[in-house]
């Protein structure tokens, strides 16, 4: 059984991941307007092409935006997450935390598009941030500016998928791993992803999931959070306040006076500041570890290294 990485959950996952690393972010080099006189119409050439996908398949908005958070959590935001395994290499995208992962055509379709228009400037790693960007904002969701200049790393292995936040960790699990960079309680993160269900949730609610697969289907895909499978809301916020999140690392968010605190803001204010928080979370998640300048390179495909 697959469950649907659900916007909503995403959400909150990009939302404290952003205040989580801000003293991680190193943003030297991107600036909006960045491709002004290289590619002009970057933007709308990634937006036309987005939109037209997003509309027919809305529920790709959501692994989308998770797929930006995946790549910027390994090496940056360097688009080392598109990168197809060789025979030498397992890449990032065979790591376990990723194999869920869906969008990748959409992300070749844009690159192509972008090419025609300007061969050879463009990185993948700034095409997968307006991506994300454009598909949120295709279902309604905030619009915020994308600073640009990434240049896309070589190296990608599937190993380094595991420093991902693990949706099973524990508060005191969450709180040792993000310790260990430099971060604090007010920067525990929730990473949305396969794993078994935590024990403190509702009893109801995870039986009523699975009862939509048969015990071998592994391809079937069932909301997490039902209603928010192609809208961008906070609805993720009352459902962990129930203890209807999934995973350990749902629960986790209540055992922490401020996290707790957050998620009962959102869920009784409906939302009341998420929107803006959100936006400033995405640009600061957007800039970690960015390689700039003559780092790395400007991939002509975004599977293949140059």
């Amino acid at each position: 059984m697959a469950y649907q990485n659900n916007l909503s959950s995403l959400t909150l996952l990009l939302l404290l991941v952003a205040f989580i690393l801000a003293n991680n972010v190193n943003g030297d080099g991107l600036k909006l307007g960045f491709y002004e006189k290289t590619c002009p119409k970057l933007e709308a050439v990634v937006q036309k092409i987005t939109a037209e996908k997003i509309s027919l398949a809305p529920s790709l908005a959501a692994p989308l935006l998770r797929m930006h958070f995946h790549d910027c959590f390994v090496r940056g935001c360097d688009g080392s997450v598109l990168i197809d395994s060789t025979k030498n290499n397992q890449a990032e995208k065979a790591g376990f935390p990723n194999l869920s992962l869906r969008g990748f055509q959409i992300i070749d379709d844009v690159k192509a598009a972008v090419e025609d228009a300007c061969p050879g400037v463009v990185s993948c790693a700034d095409i997968l941030a307006l991506v994300a960007r454009d598909a949120i904002y295709q279902i309604k969701g905030p619009y915020w500016p994308v600073p640009l200049g990434r240049r896309d790393g070589r190296i990608s292995i599937a190993s380094e998928s595991a420093t991902l936040p693990s949706p099973l960790a524990n508060i005191a699990q969450l709180k040792a791993t993000f310790a260990s960079k430099g971060l604090n309680v007010k920067d525990l993160v929730v990473l949305s992803g396969k794993g078994d269900t935590d024990p403190s949730l509702d009893s109801d609610y995870v039986p009523y999931l699975k009862s939509l697969c048969k015990p071998t289907d592994t391809t079937t895909l069932v909301e997490m959070d039902p209603g928010s499978f192609t809208t961008f809301d906070e609805n993720y916020y009352t459902n962990v306040l129930k203890r209807r999140g999934l995973f350990v690392s749902d629960a986790a968010l209540l055992n922490d006076y401020e996290t707790s605190a957050y998620v009962k803001l959102q869920a009784q204010s409906h939302g009341s500041t998420f929107m803006k928080d959100f936006e400033e979370s995405m640009v600061k998640m957007g800039q970690i570890e960015v390689l700039t300048g003559s780092a790395g390179e400007i991939r002509r495909h975004c599977r293949l290294i140059n």
